[in-house]
This record gives structure tokens, sequence and C-alpha cells, in this order.
């Protein structure tokens, strides 16, 4: 069985998760893939739209296509406070309370940031009391504290802060001394690293279908794959991170395989045909279904994608918040990815 290098994926991806790409603002992210694949001599593409796509030739026939996207959550100013604080607007689908006392950066329009917290209006236990803990976290009580002198809505402006700029959260990543892979935006920064950890295998040891990357700039608000997948596409798998918690299947040392989410069942058939394939590679695939959910295989789907769709991915505890995976469930999707590239 092929063996990816998870020195490598962990390098990339540290460094993926510490280049901010929120929704909308994903240029750097993007740079730096391109930047991978040219090290390794792949030659990649982007569309119109900012995804980026490269191709590895197979050996016989059957074209498979993988998707997974690089932006992640984030906000928008949405206004300026008249105490100079910052009003957000979210970008994806997450809880205030995650980002509560997350550090930020403002991605302004001169080309540099300035950071910032996000804090709520009664902050401090020792003014507001038990009105703090009863307080309800919802974008009308949460505001960025910016790490510069501002007093009035004037002088953050005058920062050259205004309505509309980026905001990335800081996704803190750490590798920790047993494995685990702390940070925000695993989802999907995880899938990104271990198709680039594929692409480099693949060059070595080619696959037999035809493998295609496909890397997307807007999942996060749920129109990333509508366009872009390669028309030669036979079967699209969608990569994303698998969702651990109660009443889940899905394990942070396993990949999963989601069999129907939000927007409805995958197809049986290419489903059964990755279950085939994990089991004659060895790899132990956990079967899952996740209510509040959708991935890029969805988009593509509505948009008109004729083609069987799956999807698959590493398992990822508290999504959406400040997340962990394992580096035993990267090396699993990658093992699952490989031995599906090369089944005849």
């Amino acid at each position: 069985m092929s063996r990816v290098d998870l020195d490598y994926t962990l390098d990339v991806l540290v460094r993926l998760l510490a280049t901010p790409s929120p929704t909308g603002y994903t240029e750097q992210a993007v740079a730096l893939v391109e930047q991978e694949l040219r090290a390794l001599g792949v030659t990649s593409q982007r569309t119109r739209k900012g995804a980026l796509t490269w191709e590895i030739a197979g050996t016989g026939a059957g074209h498979v296509t993988y998707s997974g996207h690089v932006d992640t959550l984030g906000a928008m100013v949405k206004g300026i406070k008249g105490n100079g604080r910052l009003l957000l607007w979210p970008l994806g689908g997450y809880d205030w309370a995650t980002v509560e006392g997350e550090d930020v950066l403002i991605h302004r329009q001169n080309g540099t940031t300035l950071s910032g917290t996000v804090v709520n209006v009664r902050q401090s236990t020792h003014v507001h009391g038990a009105a703090l803990r009863d307080l309800r976290r919802e974008a009308a009580v949460m505001e960025v504290r910016l790490d510069a002198v501002t007093r009035s809505a004037q002088d953050t402006l005058r920062l050259g802060v205004g309505v509309g700029d980026f905001v990335s959260f800081d996704a803190r990543p750490r590798v920790t001394p047993a494995g685990y892979v702390k940070a925000r935006h695993l989802d999907n920064k995880a899938a990104v690293a271990v198709f680039l950890a594929v692409t480099r295998e693949l060059l070595q040891n080619p696959p037999t279908k035809t493998v295609a990357f496909h890397v997307t700039t807007y999942e996060e608000v749920g129109h990333g794959a509508a366009t872009g997948i390669p028309a030669h596409t036979d079967e699209l798998v969608a990569v994303d991170m698998a969702a651990v918690g109660d009443g889940q299947t899905s394990s942070e040392h396993h990949v999963s395989l989601c069999v129907a989410d939000g927007g409805g069942p995958y197809d049986h058939a290419l489903g059964n045909r990755l279950r085939a394939a994990a089991e004659q590679a060895g790899v132990e695939l956990r079967v899952d279904i996740y209510p509040f959910y959708s991935s890029d295989g969805t988009a593509a789907w509505r948009a008109g994608g004729d083609y069987p769709v799956a999807l698959i991915g590493p398992g990822v505890d508290a999504s959406h918040a400040y997340e962990r995976t394992h580096t035993d469930a990267l090396r699993a999707t990658a093992e699952l990815m490989l031995a599906y590239s090369r089944q005849a």
C-alpha cells in the first residue's frame, strides 16, 4: 500500500492554516497551493470564478474528480459603531459564541491589516455580572475591539477601516506530540493539504483512473462547486471534514463516508465502490449521516452536474469552532483516495 508523506502533509497544512482565506478573500491561499504545485512540476488552471484545478493522467480508463475547498469561515465589516468598534457580517454558518474572544485581522482596502478581538458588549463580568452570563450571543451584541487608538467612528475611518473589509479569524494551528492537529479552518484545509500529498504520491506511482483535483473558494456560502468541475468527470468525490460528535460514528482517527446530509443521500453505487476500495486497501471506513451539513458535491448536483457524487473526509471534532483532527485521519483519507484512484 502506498504511503503519503505525513511530514509534507502537515507542513503544507500548517502553512495553509496560517494563510487567511475567508470566503471571498482567498487569493493568498490559492496562490500557496499553486506554488506547491509548481514545485512538484504540476500545471494548474484557475477558473474565472477563482477555483483551482489540476489533473494527473491515469494508465487506464475512467476519470474521478476530487473536490475540496480552501475558503473558510470569516466575516466582513458590516458597520462602524459610534465608539469606533466594528459590527460584523458572518461568512459561513457558525455560532457567535464560538468566535467570542478570538483574535482577528481586518484586511483593509490598501492591502494592510489591523488586528483586533471579537468581544461582546458586556464582556466584563466585574461590570455586568449575571447580565454577561445571560447574554444571547448574536450579531447585534458582538463587536471587534481594534488594537488601535479609536474612540469614534471617524477615528476608525481614519485608520483606513471601512464597511466591506474582510475579517479573518486567527487559525492558531498546533500539531501536538500525540499527533493531533488543532486549529480553526481544518474545514477544509485538511483536505487541500491531503490533495497535495496525494498528488505528490501519484506523480511517483501513477493512478489507473485519470484524477483531477478541484479546489473551490465559495463552499462555505453554498455555491463553491456549482461551476468548474472538469467536463469529462465520470465521478465526483467531495472531500470535506467528517463531523465528530454525539450520535455519529465519525472519529478523529478515521476517514468517513457520508452517505447523506442536509441535501439528501449521495450516490449509493459510488459509495459502495469507495467502501470496496477501503476494504481492499485495509482502511477502516466509518459511515455517517450529517443532518446539518452540505458539501461541494451538493452544490455541483444542484447546478446540474450529471455524474454520481460521494462525500468522504477526515474526522474533525468541534466543527466550525476550534477544531481538531489526528494524523491518523489525514493518512486514512489519503490512502482511500489513492486506493480508489488505482481501482480499475
